[in-house]
């Protein structure tokens, strides 16, 4: 962490705690969702999946940016995050409802702890 400058430490840290704030928001936003079909079966449904897709893309977006400021230094175990980015970037109308239902349920948890890892590890 030596080799970081103290202004991309900054940029960092601000990035990190956009994605923790992310990350909680999403775990709120699907406290109730129990199956894919919470999404695919009304239109307040889809409307929720557009939006987890969005949020899950500017997480993925920050991690993205984490790992240039970082030189891909920091961030080489968490490219799976960048690779949903990707596809939900440009994927468009094939976004895979599994996977994002996946990433809520059994991810976020983790990638909630490497952000505030990551973020406390920068502040000292």
């Amino acid at each position: 962490m030596e080799s970081i400058s103290l202004n991309n430490k900054n940029k960092i840290q601000a990035i990190m705690l956009q994605i923790e704030k992310s990350i909680l928001l999403l775990k709120v936003w699907n406290r109730d969702i129990k199956d894919v079909n919470d999404f695919l079966l009304s239109p307040e449904g889809l409307k929720d999946l557009a939006a987890n897709c969005m949020l899950i893309e500017a997480i993925g977006e920050g991690f993205k940016k984490i790992d240039k400021l970082t030189d891909k230094k920091l961030l080489c175990l968490y490219q799976d995050v960048i690779g949903i980015r990707n596809h939900i970037a440009h994927a468009y109308f094939d976004i895979d409802t599994e996977i994002i239902f996946n990433v809520i349920t059994n991810h976020l948890d983790p990638l909630l702890d490497a952000a505030r890892f990551f973020h406390e590890k920068l502040s000292k």
